[in-house]
Order: structure tokens, then sequence, then C-alpha cells
């Protein structure tokens, strides 16, 4: 089976990307870090964000962009921004493809962006927001890939209530 990727560019707050790994172990999905981090990886505060999931996360961390598209190479790239011009809900997303969110202060950088206009997608939300919170937007578009894909392998809602329901008769 095909994995989807998170790509965090630059994160700077441990809490945020400890609660992205976990999403990504309860999903099944690589975690792809681009330095320069915000944190250290064995921060206290990454750790117990991501609970005691964080050694099962499939990451990769790169020292920066370039590193990243060399090792990544021929990879179909989404970037979640404010400037997007399609709604993440409006595309089809490959099994392998990779979703990427920028740092909490900034984004993803306009340099990256320019060369991907077609590929930026955005989440909508009221003017007056500036963005939503970085691991909230993870989990919003990286579900929306999953639903595309009728949540391969993982147990659904009614799935786990009928499981839990005939346990207990």
């Amino acid at each position: 089976m095909s994995a989807l990727n998170i790509v965090l560019h630059q994160p700077e707050i441990p809490q945020n990307t400890g609660n992205i790994g976990r999403t990504c172990v309860a999903t099944g999905t690589r975690l792809h870090l681009i330095e320069p981090l915000g944190f250290q990886l064995n921060e206290k505060a990454l750790k117990r964000a991501g609970m005691d999931y964080w050694h099962e996360i499939d990451v990769s961390t790169y020292v920066d962009y370039k590193e990243f598209l060399e090792k990544n190479q021929g990879a179909t790239v989404y970037y979640a921004t404010t400037k997007g011009r399609q709604l993440y809900s409006d595309v089809r997303y490959e099994p392998d493809c990779y979703l990427m969110f920028g740092k909490e202060s900034g984004g993803i950088p306009e340099e990256i962006l320019k060369d991907y206009p077609q590929q930026c997608i955005r989440i909508p939300m009221l003017g007056q927001a500036r963005s939503l919170n970085l691991s909230n937007a993870v989990a919003i578009v990286l579900y929306e890939a999953l639903r595309q894909r009728q949540f391969p392998d993982m147990k659904l809602e009614g799935e786990l209530h009928r499981l839990s329901w005939e346990d207990s008769e």
C-alpha cells in the first residue's frame, strides 16, 4: 500500500509537531521535517504532545527544501497556503503524494509557492482569520486525502462501535 506523506517546512512549535506525529502514526502517514526546526527532536514538549507514539513515527529530516526535493524526486507535492487558488477538497490526491505545510509564523516561503501555483491548496475560513493552527490544518487536509481513498486499512467509527458493543454481550 502506498502511504501519504506530511511535510513540515521549518516547523517552530514542538507541540504542533508532536500532535502531527501522533496523527501520522494513527493514519500510517510518513512525516518529513525540513530544517531548521524551532526545537530539538528530543525535546520533552514534542514527545509529550506525541504521547507514547513518537518512537513509532516514520520520520525523515532534511537540511533544507533542496535536499527534500533531491531525495524525493518525482514526488507530487501539494502546498497548503492561504494563497492557494483551489480548495483542499477539490483536489484528487494521489496515494503517495506529499502534503506540505509551512512554519507557524510565516507559512511556506513565496519562493517555493511561486513555482507551483497549480499545486497550492487552501482551507476556507472567514476573512478576519489569518490562518489555522498547524496541527489542525494538517488533520483537515490529511483526512480529506484519506477519505478519498476510503480510509485504507483503517477501522471506521461504526466498525469500532459495533465491535465494542458485540464484545460486551
